[in-house]
């Protein structure tokens, strides 16, 4: 089995695709017009997507409350002090930064919608 896409419900579908696409380096695969105006989103490879929704429009999680270790996106990036730098500059928050000692370098920030996300540069890859 091969994960095909991850989803979650937002209030704004348009406004995510097009910050996630502009900032984050993913491209719309699929958008479906009315409805729940759903999106969505393949990475970089062009192996992995998220779906985004907005249905229904009255259970938005209230992302922006919840600790960032319950749920977040995260992404491999070569330079998460830079990316971190870049992203602020667009309106993401940072959040915190992890150094393991196995070398990998975590950057935890929030989307400017308040879904969280991190920046990934790992001593050792995960895949």
């Amino acid at each position: 089995m091969k994960i095909e896409h991850f989803a979650y419900n937002v209030a704004d579908p348009e406004a995510v695709a097009e910050w996630y696409t502009a900032n984050l380096g993913m491209t719309v695969a699929r958008k479906m017009e009315g409805g729940p105006r759903t999106h969505f989103l393949k990475d970089s490879s062009g192996q992995v997507m998220i779906e985004i929704y907005n249905n229904p429009p009255d259970e938005v999680p209230p992302y922006a409350d919840m600790n960032p270790l319950i749920l977040h996106l995260a992404f491999v990036c070569e330079n998460p002090d830079a990316k971190r730098a870049e992203l602020e500059k667009v309106g993401a928050t940072f959040v915190e930064e992890v150094k393991p000692q196995d070398g990998s370098h975590l950057v935890m920030m929030r989307d400017p919608f308040g879904f969280s996300i991190q920046l990934c540069k790992r001593g050792v890859p995960m895949l």
